[in-house]
């Protein structure tokens, strides 16, 4: 079996998407970080789908996936998600997301609940207003300025070498590849981000919730605590030796214990 990648068209325009696994088996739906695309999941698909029927889908706006024309935001980011659902005759799916793409789930989950049946959230942030506010007075996570002489690349790759692991260039490879296919809007997810109340929305979230905690992510790490306070039935699991690009840094440990989650569900 080889992984499969497909475009299906919803209100967005094309929205593009990767799979592995028999399209009989219960779904898992895996939702990227920003700027990056389904290729941080490109390890860990083969894994997961081993079980189920693992997809990785491009947020609008990212990787393949065309943003239609309206403003990035999580809101729409799941629902776009949910379209993505329906349109492979999906009506019930587990939800993984790392960094980004797990506020995407957690709307998800909370927008439409009949829809997500467990819920895995990796290196994600809890986003209240001071987060907001803390976010608006730091620079730009990744935005560089062009240069005529390509030096932005190079400061892109800088701009998160040191949250990468050491003798990894492949992962840094990996970020810079879909940060350049992003452009000018490198910057849309993490601003998003920063503007979604999830305060208003994480007591809607019901559903099993597993909370992965990188122990070597210091932007995610200190969320875990503050996650699991507003998602008292969540638990926490520590990979240790995990930083930013978690999924395909560890991949076996990462769909480890995402596996192991979902083997407890009913």
């Amino acid at each position: 079996m080889t992984i499969r990648r497909a475009f299906v068209d919803l209100s967005v325009g094309q929205v593009h998407y990767a799979a592995y696994g028999d399209t009989d088996a219960p779904a898992v739906l895996l939702l990227h970080q920003s700027p990056r695309s389904w290729a941080e999941y490109r390890e860990v698909l083969p894994l997961i789908g081993a079980r189920y029927r693992a997809i990785a889908m491009d947020t609008a706006g990212f990787g393949d996936s065309s943003d239609g024309g309206v403003s990035a935001s999580i809101e729409q980011w799941a629902r776009v998600a949910c379209e993505l659902l329906d349109a492979l005759g999906i009506q019930q799916a587990d939800a993984v997301g790392h960094h980004t793409g797990g506020v995407v789930a957690i709307e998800l989950a909370a927008a439409f609940p009949n829809r997500v049946r467990g819920l895995v959230l990796s290196s994600t942030p809890y986003t209240d207003e001071p987060f907001r506010i803390a976010r608006a007075q730091r620079p730009p996570i990744d935005e560089v300025a062009p240069s005529e002489d390509g030096s932005h690349l190079a400061a892109l790759w800088q701009k998160r070498q040191g949250f990468y692991p050491a003798g990894r260039p492949d992962l840094l490879g990996a970020f810079v590849l879909d940060a350049l296919k992003v452009g000018h809007r490198v910057e849309e997810g993490h601003r998003a981000v920063a503007s979604y109340r999830m305060e208003d929305r994480i007591g809607r979230v019901t559903q099993p919730t597993l909370i992965i905690r990188a122990t070597d992510d210091p932007f995610a790490a200190p969320h875990a605590t503050e996650l699991q306070h507003h998602l008292p039935h969540a638990r926490i699991v520590d990979i240790e030796g995990g930083m930013v690009p978690l999924p395909d840094q560890m991949p076996e440990a990462f769909a480890q214990t995402v596996l192991e989650f979902l083997s407890t569900l009913p």
